[in-house]
């Protein structure tokens, strides 16, 4: 079994990467408020570097297979920041689907084990889009 130590650094780094995705979440029921959207982007991409290490982002976004996500992310946030919000979110959300999208049979693995969203994710009709990525698992 692997063990997973929690520091402070990674604390402090899940914590701006939820206040990150509540900030954007907030942007887009306040009708994609630039202000909001541009807060949630910057403290997702902080969080997310304090919480698995600056050098590892790094690799992550600078790996070759992800040059099309992290392009796409840093001209859907560029978009946003001069005034076209709804614009800069769909060519951020296509990025971020490109980027992350090894971590989706990871992530439907541990969502069936959470005890109530596991109840509603083990209903067949959702279960049977997870087991279509099962055998693709990620680890993490």
């Amino acid at each position: 079994m692997v063990s997973f130590e929690m520091n402070d650094r990674k604390k402090i780094g899940l914590g701006l990467t939820g206040f990150g995705v509540f900030f954007s979440f907030l942007g887009i029921v306040f009708f994609f408020d630039k202000g909001l959207l541009a807060m949630g982007n910057i403290l997702f991409v902080s969080g997310v570097s304090l919480t698995i290490g600056l050098k590892s982002t790094m690799q992550f976004f600078m790996k070759r297979s992800n040059f099309k996500g992290t392009i796409s992310f840093g001209i859907g946030f560029f978009i946003l920041i001069i005034g076209w919000p709804i614009l800069g979110m769909i060519v951020e959300a296509y990025g971020f689907i490109v980027l992350f999208s090894g971590f989706w049979p990871t992530l439907s693995v541990f969502i069936q084990k959470v005890p109530v969203l596991g109840w509603l994710f083990q209903q067949p009709f959702v279960r049977s889009l997870f087991d279509r990525y099962r055998g693709r698992r990620v680890p993490v």
